[in-house]
């Protein structure tokens, strides 16, 4: 299914949806995931790499896209950090830009009310529910087969591995991320076939992506917080 614009951090947050409830469900890791596909992307344009371990920009460089280009210009403007921490750093303001791009897109629709009475919020609902129902088929897809390795969509190889590695459990339960661990190295092989430097990174921001969820889920069980 041709996916129009959208980025990959776009539809990794789609992924998140609940289609039945309408709303993210499963997902309390949700912004690292989303920050982690938005690294791969604006890797796999060469607009970051990896020089010694730091995440580094082309300074002045832009794709069209606010999302990506916000997150950008938040790196020019950062001093120098890893893919783990940059997954991490102010992870919540890229979901929150991906939502207001959704929503401005047609794809999410916005609805603002006020809780108690006082304090705003907006809460966001699918307006194209068989669009994300789509992509979930063909995500599952990659994770699962039958196809061979070889022939699933590069970019829906990306998602499988982000989703799966930033446990999204309502498209992602652990019993089938446990069931094909074993693939997801070819998929990060398969979604890294631009390029060794991009399988290379894939490989790199993946193992970042499970660390920090690793510590997110240990600040949670700890009553830390998330």
């Amino acid at each position: 299914m041709p996916h129009g614009s959208l980025s990959l951090p776009a539809r990794l947050f789609l992924l998140g949806f609940d289609t039945e409830k309408d709303k993210v469900s499963g997902a309390p890791d949700l912004p690292l995931a989303v920050r982690a596909a938005a690294l791969v992307e604006l890797a796999g344009r060469r607009m970051i790499s990896d020089v010694d371990g730091v995440v580094t920009p082309v300074f002045g460089a832009r794709t069209g896209d606010p999302v990506l280009d916000e997150l950008m210009e938040l790196a020019e403007e950062s001093r120098p950090r890893s893919w783990r921490t940059w997954i991490r750093y102010r992870s919540g303001a890229t979901l929150d830009s991906v939502r207001r791009q959704l929503a401005t897109e047609g794809y999410l629709t916005a609805q603002r009310k006020r809780v108690l009475g006082l304090i705003p919020v907006t809460r966001y609902s699918l307006a194209r529910a068989g669009y994300v129902e789509v992509l979930r088929t063909e995500v599952l897809g990659a994770l699962a087969g039958p196809a061979p390795v070889g022939e699933v969509d590069q970019d829906d190889a990306v998602l499988a591995v982000l989703a799966t590695t930033g446990k999204l459990r309502r498209l992602v339960p652990g019993n089938v991320r446990r069931a094909h661990r074993d693939r997801l190295d070819d998929l990060t092989e398969r979604g890294g076939d631009v390029s060794p430097e991009l399988r290379e990174t894939l490989g790199d921001i993946r193992a970042a992506l499970a660390s920090a969820v690793k510590a997110a889920e240990a600040a949670r069980s700890s009553g830390g917080g998330g």
